[in-house]
């Protein structure tokens, strides 16, 4: 049994309770991939995974080999092989709204989810259409981002937050220079640090529909995006340009505080959630849908994969 629902995502139920996951995708696989495109997300609930392996040949059947995590913008672990943690923020901290490695010069299209042990309390994925998100923009905030796109500039300090170490992936800095120089970054050795600016598109095309996508880090970047607490003590620990993380528009002007409250808005309004089961495996339109984390209670685990790099 197959059904949409008010959470965005479209439900695929287990309809033979003797198969596993992979089968099903391989028997399915063109009318997911359909599902996929056209409500950006596909919850398939029911199934026996297989566990961490399962998972992996979940991913190679609906979007071939997972990739390798780089230029991360947050902590994980390795699980196995490209099967990673989510996000290893304290539980009782939000993760807001958000597609996967959008202030890259190539992204996954296609993310995935499988949740290992679901929390006792919230700790949803919550989901939010980018297609419909970038129609309820106000137009000139909208095109405004479009014509001068947006910068993010992060600080990487060997005292302090995620090391340059863990988010290039290497200790030589040789290698984070050609890194940087072969994916439109601006960097600087500073004391103890680097800096990194990179300028992107805020809005794109999708490749499949062509529908034009909010699709940034924006609004997750920037500074006052932070709880209140977290961004007051950073505000006063660092001056602006050293902060570890913040956005301006592309020609390094400063997004007005009005501008990034209709954008958290608009993108609140455009959030759907569901809680999850045990087993469950949630794929997502990377360029279709943004998602985010609430804050929960026990011990939630969730896998995650990414596939499909785009542009290749």
């Amino acid at each position: 049994m197959s059904h949409a629902e008010p959470a965005l995502a479209f439900i695929v139920d287990n309809d033979d309770p003797g198969a596993d996951l992979a089968g099903r995708i391989h028997r399915d696989r063109a009318a997911i991939r359909e599902h996929l495109t056209e409500h950006g997300a596909v919850l398939l609930r029911g199934f026996d995974v297989g566990g961490v392996d399962g998972f992996d040949a979940v991913v190679r059947a609906l979007s071939g080999a997972p990739l390798t995590y780089s230029e991360r913008s947050s902590p994980r672990s390795t699980i196995k092989g490209q099967v990673y943690t989510s996000t290893d923020y304290p539980p009782s901290e939000e993760i807001f709204l958000h597609n996967e490695n959008s202030y890259q010069a190539s992204w996954p299209r296609t993310l995935f989810f499988h949740c290992l042990q679901p929390p006792a309390t919230l700790g949803a994925t919550p989901l939010a259409d980018t297609r419909l998100l970038c129609q309820a923009i106000d137009p000139a905030v909208r095109e405004e981002f479009a014509r001068r796109k947006w910068m993010v500039v992060r600080n990487f300090r060997d005292s302090f937050g995620v090391s340059w170490q863990h988010v290039f992936g290497t200790d030589d800095r040789a290698g984070v220079g050609s890194y940087c120089e072969s994916h439109g970054i601006a960097y600087e050795w500073l004391d103890g640090g680097l800096r990194t600016r990179a300028v992107r598109e805020a809005v794109h095309k999708h490749p499949t529909t062509g529908e034009p996508v909010w699709f940034n880090h924006a609004t997750f970047f920037h500074v006052t995006t932070l709880a209140a607490e977290l961004r007051d003590a950073l505000r006063a620990s660092f001056p602006e340009e050293g902060l570890p993380t913040n956005t301006y528009y592309g020609d390094g002007g400063r997004i007005p505080d009005e501008v990034l409250d209709h954008l958290r808005g608009c993108y609140r309004t455009a959030t759907t959630r569901f809680d999850w089961r045990l087993g469950d495996v949630l794929a997502v339109d990377n360029m279709a849908v943004a998602h985010a984390r609430e804050p929960y209670t026990g011990p939630r685990s969730i896998a995650v994969a990414m596939a499909e790099s785009y542009p290749d």
